[in-house]
């Protein structure tokens, strides 16, 4: 899509976001734009506002002032409601411990969207393997979280966020908690995935090397945009 000048028209795109935790302002008028289908990773040291900013872009929590767009909706005056259906059908999350469902198998973990969507079990649970191989975490279907490496949990976390063909996924510091053959594998994946399905990605990081998978990065210092370009 795009606007009459000819340049793409942002899926999702923040301006002048702020935001405080308290007396802490963690953004302070930050705006940024993601593409269909791109790879955008925001970088930053610790307490530079990148997660609260996935926060806000992601409907998960409402900014002070300013203005998250999504497909053409003002996602900050949206209801809870249709938040909530948009994190189900059009959102993907996925965090830097993974968040799975410790009493459930990686299989109905990643099931678990399709059924909450009204799939039936059985198809949602086939769809659900069929992920798990792609993501290269097959034969460890009936494994629950902790009986998996961490490097196989967050494989499966990404596959449960990208179970049901989202338009964006929000990663925060999704290798953060892995090492470093762990955490090539599992950028690995996501940007292949990601570009095969077309789905664009808000990548949360503080490692270069993470970073890289990324079409363009944006720096964030103490809540505002510092820096932004194309990855090399």
């Amino acid at each position: 899509m795009s606007n009459q000048g000819g340049s793409p028209v942002p899926l999702l795109a923040a301006r002048d976001l702020v935001k405080a935790h308290g007396r802490t302002e963690a953004l302070r008028g930050a705006s940024v734009e993601l593409a269909p289908g791109e790879i955008l990773a925001v970088t930053g040291a610790s307490g530079s506002g990148k997660s609260t900013l996935l926060h806000c872009l992601a409907g998960i929590v409402r900014p002070d002032s300013g203005a998250v767009t999504y497909a053409g909706e003002r996602l900050d005056r949206l209801p809870e409601r249709r938040l909530s259906e948009l994190r189900r059908t059009e959102f993907g999350v996925i965090f830097q411990f993974g968040q799975l469902i410790p009493e459930l198998t990686a299989l109905d973990n990643v099931a678990l969207p399709l059924l909450l969507a009204g799939a039936r079990r059985s198809e949602a649970r086939a769809t659900a393997g069929e992920w798990l191989e792609r993501f290269g975490v097959r034969g460890q279907e009936e494994l629950r979280p902790g009986e998996m490496s961490g490097g196989q949990a967050q494989r499966a976390a990404l596959a449960r966020a990208l179970v049901t063909g989202p338009k964006v996924v929000f990663a925060d510091e999704p290798t953060g908690a892995l090492d470093s053959l762990a955490s090539e594998q599992v950028m690995a994946a996501l940007a292949h995935t990601a570009r095969e399905s077309g789905t664009a990605v808000l990548l949360i990081t503080h490692d270069a090397q993470v970073a890289a998978y990324a079409d363009r990065e944006v720096r964030l210092t103490d809540g505002i945009v510092a820096s932004q370009g194309v990855t090399a």
